[in-house]
């Protein structure tokens, strides 16, 4: 049952090129929006908490402060209004998924850049 589902998987949902990004990385995700006969492009940008799942069903979170508010979403990785992902900075963090980024304020929420 599962290489059935896979085998679907593989031929009829088709996969964008991202790159590659991690918990902690700052990210702009660029997706489309429909309103009624319209579509333009929104962008979200704002530092990735967590990378969730594998293959056709993996999501990530980012998080952003609007004002002083703070701002989470989840995107699927094969959402198809997704246009682009564009990596801003890479950020150096000891785990893969960062919730205690949720409760830091001021000095103490920033991550720090890896060095190439």
């Amino acid at each position: 049952m599962e290489s059935l589902v896979k085998f679907v998987q593989d031929e009829f949902v088709t996969k964008k090129e991202f790159p590659k990004f991690s918990a902690g990385d700052s990210i702009t995700v660029y997706y489309e929006i429909r309103e009624g006969d319209k579509k333009r492009t929104q962008f979200f940008k704002g530092t990735v908490i967590q990378i969730k799942g594998t293959g056709t069903s993996q999501t990530f979170t980012i998080r952003k402060m609007s004002g002083t508010v703070g701002v989470e979403r989840i995107f699927p990785m094969n959402l198809p209004a997704l246009q682009k992902i564009e990596v801003n900075k890479v950020g150096s963090v000891r785990r893969k998924r960062i919730y205690y980024f949720r409760g830091l304020t001021g000095k103490k929420a920033r991550i720090r850049e890896k060095r190439s």
